[in-house]
C-alpha cells in the first residue's frame, strides 16, 4: 500500500467529514490473545508486576443482575505501538488464571464511514498485529515465569478487532443506523474494502442484538461493530475478549488430544500380542491424566465467567462465542474426549485380559508343579 494511502487515514475530524456523510467518532481496538501456559498464579502475578485486577463489567441496565468474573484478569498498561503509518495506539495487557494473556491496542477515531472501512480493511489485512504483540509478550512472560504454571513452548493466538462507535451526527437509533448504513457496518465487520453484495450483509446484519432503541452490537468471527456509550460498550467489549480467549483454550484442547490420540492409534498399531497388552497399561494410565486435566482446565476455562440475572449479556455472550466459532471446537473437544474415553476403556480391557491371562497361566504351572512332585512321591 502507497504511502499516500496510508497518510490519507491520519484520523483528523475536520479533515475526514464530507458533505453529506455522518461524522462518527470511537475508537477502534485490536484485541491480540495468546495461549501461554496451563494456568497463571494472579496472586503471585500480581506481586511481581503490582498490576491491577480488572473491575467486573458495568451493566448494561441497573438491575439486580451482573456480569463476574470467578477470578478477574490481572491488567497491566503497555507502551503505546506506533505504526509506520504514524498511528499511536494505546494498549494494555490482561493476564487470565487460565494461561492466557490478551493484548488490547485502541485508537481513538474521528472521521466519516469510508475512511474507517478503509482503516478497517487494512489493519485487518495489512497490518501485523500480532507479531507486535508477541514481542510484548514474550518480554512480559521473563518477568511473570515464577507465576505460571507448566509453560507452553509453542503459542497458539487469535486476533479480533472490534469498532466501537460513540457518537453519530443526528444520534440515530439502531434500526435507522441498520437501515442507512447497514452495507458499511458489514463492509467494516468483515473487513472488505469492496462493497458486499445484499446477501451477504444481510448475513452479516443478522447477528446483531441492541437493548436499548440506541444501542447495537453487530458480531462477526473476526470483528465486531458497537454503536453505544464508553460505559455501555464495556460488557459487549469484555465478552468478545472472553469468548475469543474461550475460543483458544478449546483450539488447544483439540490440539492436545489430536496429538494424544495419534501416539494412541501408534501404540495400537504396533500389535496387539501380550506384550503390546502390557505396554498399553502405561498409555492408558497417560491418556487418562490427560482427560482429567482437559477436564479440569475446561471447566475451569467454561466457567471463568458467571452470568447472574443478566439475561441480555448472556444473549450477547451466546451471540459472540457462536460467531467466533466457541462451540464447534467446543463439540470437537467432546467428541476428542468421549473417544480418548472409549480407547482408555478398551485399553484397560486389554491389559486385564493379559494380566488375567497371565496369572491364569501361573496357576496352571503351579498345578503342574503339584502334580509332578505328587507323582514322584514327593510332597510339595
Amino acid at each position: 500500500m502507497t504511502q499516500n494511502i496510508r497518510q490519507s487515514v491520519i484520523l483528523d475530524a475536520s479533515a475526514l467529514t464530507l458533505p453529506g456523510e455522518s461524522a462518527i467518532q470511537g475508537s477502534v481496538l485490536v484485541l491480540i490473545q495468546f495461549d501461554v501456559c496451563e494456568e497463571i498464579r494472579l496472586d503471585q502475578l500480581r506481586k511481581i508486576f503490582g498490576a491491577r485486577t480488572l473491575e467486573h463489567p458495568s451493566l448494561k441496565h441497573p438491575a439486580p443482575g451482573y456480569v463476574r468474573y470467578q477470578r478477574p484478569p490481572i491488567v497491566e498498561p503497555i507502551e503505546p505501538l506506533i505504526l509506520e503509518s504514524g498511528e499511536r495506539l494505546e494498549g494494555q495487557i490482561k493476564y487470565y488464571d487460565y494461561g492466557v494473556l490478551s493484548v488490547v491496542f485502541e485508537l481513538p477515531f474521528a472521521g466519516d464511514w469510508d475512511t474507517l472501512i478503509r482503516l478497517g480493511s487494512r489493519w485487518v489485512w495489512d497490518v501485523d498485529f500480532e507479531r507486535h504483540a508477541a514481542a510484548i509478550v514474550q518480554q512480559k512472560l521473563e518477568r511473570s515465569a515464577p507465576a505460571l504454571v507448566k509453560p507452553y513452548d509453542n503459542w497458539l493466538s487469535e486476533d479480533y478487532f472490534i469498532f466501537h462507535v460513540r457518537e453519530i451526527n443526528g444520534s440515530p437509533s439502531a434500526s435507522e443506523l441498520v437501515a442507512l448504513h447497514g452495507a458499511r457496518i458489514a463492509q467494516i465487520v468483515r473487513g472488505e474494502n469492496a462493497q458486499l453484495s445484499d446477501g451477504e450483509a444481510n448475513e452479516i446484519l443478522q447477528s446483531r442484538i441492541s437493548y436499548y432503541p440506541k444501542d447495537l452490537a453487530v458480531i462477526g468471527w473476526n470483528g465486531a461493530f458497537i454503536y453505544d456509550t464508553a460505559a455501555g460498550a464495556e460488557t459487549a467489549i469484555q465478552l468478545l475478549e472472553y469468548a475469543n480467549s474461550q475460543l483458544l483454550e478449546f483450539r488447544h484442547y483439540d490440539e492436545l488430544l489430536t496429538r494424544e490420540l495419534d501416539g494412541v492409534y501408534a501404540s495400537l498399531d504396533k500389535g496387539t500380542g501380550m506384550w503390546a497388552r502390557w505396554r498399553m497399561a502405561r498409555a492408558a494410565t497417560k491418556l487418562h491424566t490427560v482427560l482429567l486435566d482437559v477436564s479440569e482446565l475446561t471447566e475451569h476455562a467454561d466457567n471463568a465467567i458467571k452470568f447472574l440475572s443478566d439475561m441480555f449479556s448472556a444473549r450477547l455472550y451466546k451471540l459472540a462465542a457462536a460467531k467466533v466459532g466457541v462451540p464447534d471446537y467446543k463439540d470437537l473437544v467432546t467428541q476428542k474426549v468421549q473417544t480418548a474415553e472409549s480407547l482408555y476403556r478398551f485399553m484397560v480391557d486389554q491389559f486385564n485380559q493379559s494380566r488375567a491371562f497371565v496369572l491364569e497361566t501361573l496357576v496352571v504351572i503351579i498345578l503342574v508343579i503339584e502334580l509332578i512332585y505328587l507323582f514322584h512321591g514327593k510332597p510339595f
